[in-house]
């Protein structure tokens, strides 16, 4: 097997169209149709159900798809951090996180890190469930989210748990109190992030649920900025994390929820087992103080 079998396998699981993944590795379609075919005998699976309009990937394929992109997305990285040393001759120290961290202290501790002339940091924008993908392929070398997952080869590490505030158009009347947790359930909500869990939506949607309360969803959206717009248009409320408060959005209030022990954890996750090299040591011991200063109250 070789990196081309992948990267065709890849592009025709992708487009589930043997005429347009041909097209897009600019190749005929007959020499990518051997190729597969080839893949699946030294494969022994059959990674392909052959429909009349198309292709639908068996579970082998979804599976083989999974691990075929982790080996890519690791080559990837490896290729760009050996180009990256070779050219700056630095350590390239890689980090996700989901943007609600990225309004805290996150910001400080890339700020040190970056004084360190022989690291070069570089951020990747992930959700908690990417960044566990992100650091099995070694993309990244750690990763902040919020979101517990299970995953044999990652740790996840519980740095602190955050309140949570509500995020309500600056005209609304629940912006002159404390709002409980039933006064907003009869609001519409903005919930973020859309898509598959486990994601913050469902942490935020759950702390009503528990409560035997019902929420409206009005919309499901990508990302907190454009949640934050929705809000600023009078379209509802939304649940964000304390830091969030930071970014003092025009059209915006934020306000302490009345309920007690509405809190999100901000969770570091590692690959398991992995011994710390130098930069990951400097990271752990920024991290200590970062917490001890949120938690002892001299960081909001």
């Amino acid at each position: 097997m070789e990196l081309r079998h992948l990267r065709y396998f890849i592009a025709v699981a992708e487009e589930l169209n043997l005429t347009r993944a041909a097209e897009k590795l600019f190749i005929a379609q007959p020499p990518l149709t051997r190729q597969i075919r080839q893949l699946e005998e030294e494969l022994e699976v059959q990674l392909f159900i052959r429909k009349p309009r198309g292709l639908e990937l068996t579970q082998g394929g979804l599976y083989f798809l999974q691990q075929a992109r982790n080996i890519m997305d690791k080559l990837e990285a490896s290729v760009e951090g050996t180009r990256q040393i070779a050219q700056l001759r630095k350590t390239i120290f890689a980090i996700g996180f989901v943007p609600s961290v990225f309004y805290g202290q996150l910001p400080l501790m890339v700020r040190r890190l970056r004084r360190n002339k022989n690291l070069e940091i570089v951020l990747h924008e992930l959700k908690t469930q990417e960044q566990i993908e992100a650091l099995r392929s070694g993309k990244i070398d750690i990763g902040f989210g919020r979101v517990h997952i299970e995953d044999p080869d990652v740790e996840q590490e519980v740095l602190f748990n955050e309140p949570l505030i509500a995020a309500l158009p600056a005209s609304h009347p629940l912006t002159r109190q404390m709002p409980t947790m039933q006064q907003l359930a009869e609001v519409p909500m903005v919930a973020f992030p859309a898509g598959a869990g486990p994601n913050f939506s469902d942490i935020a949607l759950g702390l009503f649920h528990r409560r035997g309360l019902k929420v409206q969803v009005i919309q499901q959206v990508n990302d907190l900025q454009t949640a934050l717009s929705l809000v600023a248009s009078d379209m509802g409320f939304a649940l964000v994390p304390e830091q969030v408060k930071k970014l003092q959005r025009e059209g915006v209030d934020f306000v302490p929820v009345a309920d007690d022990n509405l809190t999100i954890p901000v969770i570091a996750s590692r690959r398991r087992g992995e011994n710390p090299n130098a930069a990951m040591r400097l990271v752990n011991t920024i991290l200590i103080e970062l917490v001890e200063n949120r938690l002892s109250g001299r960081y909001p």
